[in-house]
């Protein structure tokens, strides 16, 4: 009777479909950027992904959810959005061999609360008519009173702008980092003011001669016609911070510490670093695959090689504060 049963059972295990997988996330970057990549994953474990994109708010509504939270991954970029949801306790530890192997060390928490997927370079776009090549080659140059008037940047408060300077501190400490933001302040053409591309624009319009700006925007401009005239009018810089090569920054995931499909996650996570997945990156999104041996685009290969700073983000990360208050110290938006 007992042998009848348990034979019953192991029939009806067979017979009866296994519950649907899937991995719910919340996503800062925008749809067409991450879209392909889940639907390879997809379609290579058939495990479905399910997406909530938040253009902001992220953290408050991981925090106002708590542990009753359906999200297993968040992906966003930069190293402030990683380590603000660590830092908050909203992420938990994950081990695996092949998220070590894949992502270098310096692009990940130690404890694997967060790792990096792709880099971007924060770099100069100077005028191909204004600025000689070889006249820019650090970020501490900008603080040289020959850019008086010359250059043009976002707010000083801005995620990328605070980790450039959170790695001017972690190089030079606080003291020198501040008499830097003061002479780049000196320097400004004009308040700081819209987004990365603003700046680019404002060099094609003669405004200054120098831009601050990430990599990427570079590719999204020659992609939009209205604005590939000032891609063109520009050449890339990648300046060097602290003689330790240029500034790098990632885009990047955390598994939520309410994950309710870790499992499935965890299979995400290390396709998302996976030779497949950084290719695709490689290609949509104009950036730099953490993945070693995987080429980047040949728009992106055109922009010239450059050396990455070493620094762990993590210890330029742990300055953040300190670069916010510096910021606001300078008065550098006013």
């Amino acid at each position: 009777m007992l042998k009848s049963i348990t034979t019953l059972l192991v029939s009806l295990l067979i017979a009866t479909p296994l519950m649907a997988q899937e991995v719910n996330i919340y996503s800062s970057r925008q749809p067409q950027l991450i879209n392909p990549t889940l639907a390879a994953f997809t379609k290579q474990t058939g495990i479905k992904t399910n997406v909530v994109f938040l253009k902001s708010g992220m953290l408050e509504r991981l925090k106002a959810e708590g542990r009753r939270s359906p999200a297993d991954l968040v992906l966003t970029t930069d190293i402030a959005n990683l380590t603000a949801v660590a830092d908050a306790g909203l992420t938990q530890s994950v081990a695996s061999n092949v998220l070590n192997a894949n992502v270098p060390a310096i692009y990940r928490e130690a404890d694997g609360n967060w790792f990096g997927l792709t880099m971007r370079a924060r770099i100069a776009y100077t005028s191909k008519d204004r600025v000689a090549k070889g006249e820019l080659t650090s970020f501490e140059d900008l603080a040289d009173p020959k850019w008086a008037g010359r250059i043009c940047i976002r707010s000083g408060l801005h995620n990328y702008n605070i980790a450039l300077l959170s790695a001017m501190i972690a190089h030079h400490g606080e003291t020198d980092a501040e008499a830097w933001l003061s002479g780049v302040k000196a320097n400004l053409a004009r308040k700081p003011q819209g987004n990365d591309r603003a700046q680019i624009k404002a060099v094609w319009a003669g405004e200054c001669d120098v831009a601050i700006g990430n990599t990427y925007y570079m590719g999204k401009m020659l992609a939009d016609p209205e604005q590939v005239a000032w891609a063109e009018s520009v050449n890339l810089i990648f300046p060097t911070i602290g003689n330790n090569g240029a500034h790098i920054n990632v885009s990047g995931m955390a598994m939520t510490a309410s994950a309710p499909n870790k499992v499935e996650a965890l299979m995400l996570m290390e396709f998302l670093t996976s030779t497949k997945a950084q290719e695709i990156y490689a290609e949509l999104n104009y950036e730099y695959p953490l993945l070693a041996d995987v080429p980047v685009s040949e728009l992106v290969k055109s922009w010239g090689e450059f050396t990455a700073d070493d620094t762990p983000l993590t210890d330029i990360a742990q300055f953040r504060g300190d670069a916010l208050k510096m910021v606001n110290t300078v008065n550098f938006d006013e």
